[in-house]
Parts: structure tokens; C-alpha cells; sequence
């Protein structure tokens, strides 16, 4: 039986970052062990695809905050101030 967690949503042309699939996959060649998943991310032509080790409830959560950190990056640093130089005229 393979586990997977799969969306057959199509990514919006400049729409965020998404998971479009989640499965079960063989160990990455150099590396050992088990419980490996293949995620593939997309956002309009970009795709990322990546291995991760662990349950798939772990590996779900790590990829969830991979595409939040990506959306956040994508959308500009939130609190970030832009500092100006005052008008004052020096004596």
C-alpha cells in the first residue's frame, strides 16, 4: 500500500506558492533509510521537487512551512521599516 497526499489543483499562472503532490517515494541515490516522500511545489512555471525523510504527517508539516516561508519571501519582508533622513536643517 502507498501512502500519498495528492491535489490535482493546477497552479494559478502568478498565484502562490503551492503543494501539488506528496508521495511515497524510494531513498534519493546517496542517501539510506526509509520513509522517504517526493513533494513537488509549484507556483505558475516554477516547480520545486524535493525528497524528505520521516511519517508522512511530519513530512506534510515541513512542507507546508517551506511554502509559507516562500510565500512570505515572495510578498516582501512584513515589519520592515524604511528609514529616511529627517528634513531638519542643521545650524
Amino acid at each position: 500500500m502507498m501512502e500519498s497526499a495528492q491535489s490535482e489543483a493546477k497552479p494559478k499562472k502568478n498565484g502562490p506558492f503551492e503543494m501539488t503532490s506528496l508521495e511515497k517515494a524510494e531513498p534519493p541515490s546517496g542517501t539510506e533509510g526509509k520513509n522517504w516522500y517526493k513533494y513537488v511545489i509549484n507556483q505558475g512555471p516554477n516547480e520545486i521537487i524535493g525528497y524528505r525523510q520521516g511519517s508522512l504527517r511530519a513530512v506534510t508539516q515541513a512542507v507546508q512551512d517551506i511554502i509559507v516561508n516562500l510565500n512570505q519571501r515572495r510578498s516582501g519582508k512584513p515589519g520592515r521599516v524604511h528609514l529616511t533622513p529627517s528634513s531638519r536643517k542643521r545650524k
